[in-house]
């Protein structure tokens, strides 16, 4: 009489499928916090006043510290406890986010640059002269020597950044442990053909993720960096100047309060799991097998198979290391497969971290509207992209190759997308002294004396600093005092700047000698080049994330 072996039940809320919720909680939660700080980039590069080759520096430290234990971890973590090594990532992760804001509350209040002078008349009446008339320029700015051009080399105003700089590579370290041993943990214990829709499942909510991360970043850059300290009227830039720094702190407090909840449920997960489909008897068979090989060295495995496998130390684990990574090195396919991703990843995590910035120079953008679209445009298509290559996968049954062909196609598309961004640019802003003459003629110069002309060279006006005005002319002049603004009336952002004599001295038509704060929009044709160029990022998001899937299948098979 023969005994069937029957598959047990798979319960809708087995442990796997617990890990798999709070696997996809922590991608989301890691996500939302690394995207938030992509976005925040911009505003931490202007409240610091640091160049951005030190940002990108800064920016870095989060692969730094991934670097740092990324192989130590990725072998001793499959031997140890998994879950909770994520589980200690994440503690790791959530105090990074809190040392990165901590400068907020070291920090005075924020104090940006401005040209506007003011005085008390006598009634005591603040008015605002733009044009002080004393027949010379400013001390400071009459011979543009060496010393001065050295003045614009921008340097660090202070040393704080160092906690952003600690911070992020804290989080680079919390978040070693999530992806390798998160997924090495769910293709153990899942079956074969789940693995990949487990791993498109996790991808694809770490994509939703950097959708809320970016959004939060839209609605910081939004928020004065003193909110709640400074009188928010006496402010005289808005969100779309580009001296205004938004609360970039304020997000990182919320992204690390996240990432604390995500890494509870890790706490209490179990070391190992019975495989899905097997029967009870398999499962208690499994269970005790693999408690029991986690203290077996790989040499000594096969000397222990039939015999009570004897407990090891740390010190004979990392006597297998070094051979262990030595065999990984010299696996061909691995290291062609390792060098495609890093030239990938290279190109990307450069874009995304600079597309705001660059949308906000060369398309007239806002940091807030560029980081709002780049989160309901490009990352939504991302997303998409995922899901198409794990259905791609699943529907079509690929195998190691065939992953690979898809992967190369995906990257080649991709690619080609990318170049036609480089054909995408608008002209420059126009600015009187700068990129146009003061009569509107195309005229760019880089030199100081071209910021003065006939109808200011009566104002003693600084010819260092950025305070753009936008004339009736729809022309842009560095500051009140270059425009040859005589009044203002008005406070604030609200202040309007009268009797301008620049702006009469321009062959372009004009209804008024007026200006009001802010530089000028850009041309209705660059509008347009905008829109294609969204248009090409969003291919390129889309074909560049439909590689991810079955790449990480080619890792894992490796």
């Amino acid at each position: 009489m023969s005994v069937e072996k029957k598959t047990a039940r798979e319960p809708c809320c087995s442990k796997l499928k617990m890990f798999l919720a709070a696997m996809c909680f922590v991608c989301f939660a890691k996500a939302f916090q690394g995207s938030y700080m992509k976005s925040s980039v911009t505003q931490i590069e202007r409240r610091f006043d640091i160049p951005s080759s030190l940002i990108g520096f800064i920016d870095g430290s989060f692969e730094m510290g991934n670097l740092l234990v990324i192989a130590f971890v990725s072998y001793f973590g499959a031997k140890l406890h998994r879950p909770r090594l994520i589980a200690a990532g994440c503690l790791i992760m959530a105090i990074g986010s809190f040392i990165t804001a901590a400068p907020r509350f070291f920090q005075g209040p924020y104090k940006y640059e401005t040209t506007i002078s003011h005085f008390s008349d006598s009634n005591g009446t603040e008015s605002f002269l733009p044009c002080l008339t004393n027949g010379r320029l400013a001390q400071d700015d009459e011979i543009p020597t060496v010393e001065t051009q050295a003045e614009c080399e921008k340097a660090a105003s202070s040393s704080l950044w160092l906690y952003v700089f600690l911070g992020n590579m804290l989080r680079g370290v919390g978040e070693t442990p999530v992806m390798p041993l998160g997924l090495s943990y769910l293709d153990d214990f899942s079956r074969e053909g789940n693995t990949a829709f487990y791993i498109a499942l996790t991808q694809t909510v770490t994509m939703i993720g950097p959708i809320f991360g970016f959004m939060l970043g839209s609605f910081c850059a939004k928020l004065y960096v003193d909110i709640g300290a400074v009188d928010l009227d006496t402010i005289t830039i808005n969100h779309k100047d580009s001296r205004w720094v938004g609360a970039w702190w304020l997000g990182f407090l919320l992204t690390g309060g996240v990432m604390l909840l995500a890494g509870i449920p890790f706490w209490f997960l179990p070391k190992s799991l019975p495989k899905e489909g097997e029967t009870e008897t398999e499962k208690k068979s499994n269970v005790l097998e693999g408690e029991q090989d986690s203290f077996i060295p790989e040499n000594n495995k096969h000397s222990t198979a039939s015999n009570k496998p004897a407990l090891v130390s740390m010190a004979a684990l990392a006597k297998d290391f070094l051979p262990s990574l030595k065999k990984l090195f010299t696996n061909s396919v691995y290291m062609i497969f390792i060098t495609t991703a890093i030239t990938q990843i290279n190109g990307f995590m450069g874009m995304i971290t600079f597309q705001p910035k660059y949308m906000e120079q060369i398309y007239g953008q806002s940091a807030s509207r560029a980081i709002f679209l780049i989160g309901i445009l490009n990352l939504p298509a991302m997303t998409l992209g995922i899901i198409t290559g794990g259905v791609v996968m699943k529907k079509f049954k690929l195998n190691i190759l065939g992953a690979a062909k898809f992967c190369i196609a995906a990257s080649v598309l991709s690619f080609s997308s990318m170049l036609v961004q480089y054909f995408l640019q608008c002209d420059n802003l126009h600015v009187a002294g700068l990129t146009v003459s003061y009569q509107g003629a195309p005229d760019v110069s880089y030199e100081q004396n071209t910021l003065i002309s006939q109808c200011n060279v009566g104002c003693s006006c600084s010819l260092k600093h950025w305070d753009p005005i936008c004339a009736s002319n729809d022309l842009t002049y560095a500051s009140p005092c270059l425009a040859g603004c005589q009044t203002s009336t008005g406070v604030g952002k609200e202040m309007v700047f009268h009797n301008c004599t620049c702006i009469g001295e321009s062959l372009l038509l004009h209804a008024n000698m007026s200006a009001v704060l802010g530089q000028c929009p850009r041309k209705s044709d660059c509008d347009y080049m905008f829109k294609f160029y969204m248009v090409v990022t969003v291919a390129v998001s889309f074909f560049s994330a439909c590689g991810a899937t079955p790449g990480y299948i080619i890792m894992l098979r490796f």
